[in-house]
């Protein structure tokens, strides 16, 4: 009596795991970097890949180079076709190979085309791993691939990546969809400025698809306020940023255990190796930062393998800046004045062309960038190179304290009074 109705209830019960996971974890959208001319053919037609347009009679045009197609063309999938038999989408389209684009052609010339999930649930669908065309990676048909998607979701999702740990590639985990992406699965489309914006939309024309401006996603600062001659106020990423030398906040314990010191870490452990040594043999101190002149090329370390960016301010500098001596510690306002002092009696001698720097103090120092911004633009002012100062992320800046009356505080820079 008790064997039919186990049955009944495995039959009651049961949904195919792959259900499951589309319903729970699947991204909410896919994404298709292009050529802005390539987007009025897309939209009538789809994302061809690169081998259906040769098929059509057309001659490919695609944002790889012909060592990245050589590369795709000799990988296969378990069917044994080509990956150029694939439209490849990525899951975040902020990625080494967008990185490499944006430094060889103009940001204006490309945008990204956000996918429907419901991609997914077309026929011969593959999910890597990383980029396809890597030799470690690896190639899974749904659901398999999901559940090893979802194992690496956050590497995938985040704002940056490193080559050893192989992040790098992880983070550009593509799908694979065969011959075309229909059109009809178009949901949106993204672009880097308001200059691209109305481009697009005069594309888009009367179809429902949104145009939405993500500087982020473009490496660009979301907003960019000029201050006097030499100083712009960033709302951005400072690790992106085209200064020469980067400035990154630590305490005088050898821990960088939060904020942009603990990226530095795991980002770019050898200035980690170096900022620990400083401290070691004392070279840092709270009125002497440290720089940490590094050769290696950003372009190399970011960008895509076959498509290495082409920038001349590829080789970035770290300027190891200690705004208080134990981490536990919030950071002195006079720490930060003697730091900036030393800046600015010693960038010329030290070499600096250009310098970034963040809100210091103002994000785990606890500082207010009411106080940090006039003492910071009072002595970068008047600097002979290009600085910018990126915004903290953790305060929310009324309009009036990013204004160049209150940041110079006058034609005269008068000091603030602090304690």
């Amino acid at each position: 009596m008790g064997w039919p109705i186990t049955v009944r209830l495995q039959r009651l019960n049961t949904v195919p795991v792959g259900e499951q996971l589309m319903k729970s974890f699947p991204p909410e959208k896919l994404c298709y970097i292009t050529h802005i001319n390539k987007l009025q053919s897309i939209l009538d037609k789809g994302i061809p890949s690169h081998e259906r347009i040769k098929q059509q009679g057309s001659r490919p045009t695609s944002i790889h180079n012909r060592g990245t197609v050589s590369r795709r063309k000799a990988k296969s999938t378990a069917t044994g076709r080509s990956l150029l038999d694939y439209a490849n989408l990525y899951f975040q389209p902020r990625n080494p190979m967008m990185y490499s684009l944006l430094g060889a052609k103009k940001k204006e010339n490309f945008v990204v085309i956000s996918i429907s999930k419901d991609v997914l649930h077309e026929q011969g669908v593959f999910i890597t791993d990383g980029d396809a065309a890597n030799p470690l990676t690896q190639f899974y048909s749904l659901p398999e691939g999901l559940k090893i998607l979802e194992r690496q979701w956050k590497t995938v999702q985040s704002d940056w990546w490193n080559n050893d740990d192989g992040s790098k590639r992880k983070i550009m985990a593509e799908c694979l969809v065969p011959d075309n992406v229909k059109p009809d699965l178009i949901r949106s489309i993204f672009v880097a400025g308001d200059k691209t914006k109305d481009r697009v939309m005069q594309t888009v024309g009367e179809r429902q698809i949104s145009v939405e401006t993500e500087p982020h996603m473009f490496f660009q600062p979301g907003s960019s306020i000029r201050i006097g001659d030499n100083i712009s106020i960033i709302d951005g990423d400072i690790f992106f940023s085209s200064m020469q030398t980067l400035t990154i906040t630590v305490n005088l314990q050898r821990v960088m255990g939060k904020g942009l010191a603990l990226r530095t870490k795991y980002q770019f452990p050898d200035v980690y190796v170096k900022y620990e040594d400083a401290c070691r043999q004392k070279k840092i101190r709270t009125r002497r930062p440290y720089l940490y002149k590094r050769e290696t090329s950003f372009n190399q370390e970011l960008g895509y393998p076959s498509s290495p960016r082409s920038t001349p301010d590829a080789v970035k500098w770290f300027l190891l800046f200690a705004t208080k001596e134990k981490w536990r510690d919030d950071t002195r306002l006079d720490n930060i004045e003697s730091g900036l002092d030393w800046v600015k009696n010693n960038y010329k001698k030290e070499e600096i062309k250009s310098l970034a720097l963040p809100a210091l103090g103002c994000g785990l120092g606890n500082l207010s960038w009411v106080d940090v911004g006039p003492l910071m633009c009072k002595y970068l002012h008047g600097m002979e190179i290009q600085v910018e100062i990126y915004l903290p992320r953790e305060q929310k800046i009324d309009s009036q304290y990013l204004t160049k009356s209150y940041l110079l505080a006058g034609e005269g820079l008068l000091p603030l009074q602090y304690s």
